[in-house]
């Protein structure tokens, strides 16, 4: 009789894990809500292991480098604050990689760019979690050189903000 794998994710109540991978810097799942990351406490074993839960709605992006093997995935931020950033180094991704890119896809609802100076801009994102269910959350991505104290740039990503409600129904 074959022994059936424990994984030493442990998800959230009516959450499935759908896929998995074994990083050196511990251990991660993907459930339909958010992406699991297992880091062993101490020397390394994963049975005092510390469970960090990242909603997909929360990830800004996630950058796979076949390389060197490794998964970095940035959350989403506030200007002027580092966003916190994980890096994974993954042998044998499995279908880790492919639920990543699925997930983080399925939970933005609109990007839009809008041009300020020549091409640099704000970009408009909305982003909800995947299942649905939860509102839509509205975030501003500033090009490099856009400052977002300036009036001229408030005015113009509020302007975006608008237009881009209207165009997803909300207003």
């Amino acid at each position: 009789m074959r022994r059936r794998h424990r994984s030493p994710v442990r998800v959230e109540r009516g959450e499935r894990l759908l896929a998995e991978a074994v990083a050196a810097e511990g251990h991660l799942g993907g459930t339909r809500d958010a992406l699991y990351v297992v880091r062993p406490l101490g020397s390394g074993a994963l049975s005092l292991a510390e469970t960090e839960r990242i909603p997909w709605e929360e990830v800004e992006a996630a950058d796979w480098d076949s390389e060197t093997s490794t998964l970095r995935v940035s959350e989403v931020g506030s200007w002027g604050i580092a966003r916190p950033v994980h890096t994974f180094t993954l042998e044998e991704p499995g279908r880790l990689l492919e639920l990543v890119r699925e997930r983080v896809t399925a939970s933005v609802v609109l990007q839009r760019h809008v041009p300020i100076r020549g091409r640099r801009g704000v970009r408009v994102v909305a982003r909800r979690a995947p299942r649905g269910d939860q509102p839509i959350t509205w975030v501003f991505e500033y090009d490099e050189g856009v400052d977002p104290d300036d009036p001229e740039v408030q005015r113009a990503a509020d302007d975006a903000l608008a237009t881009a409600r209207t165009d997803v129904g909300i207003d």
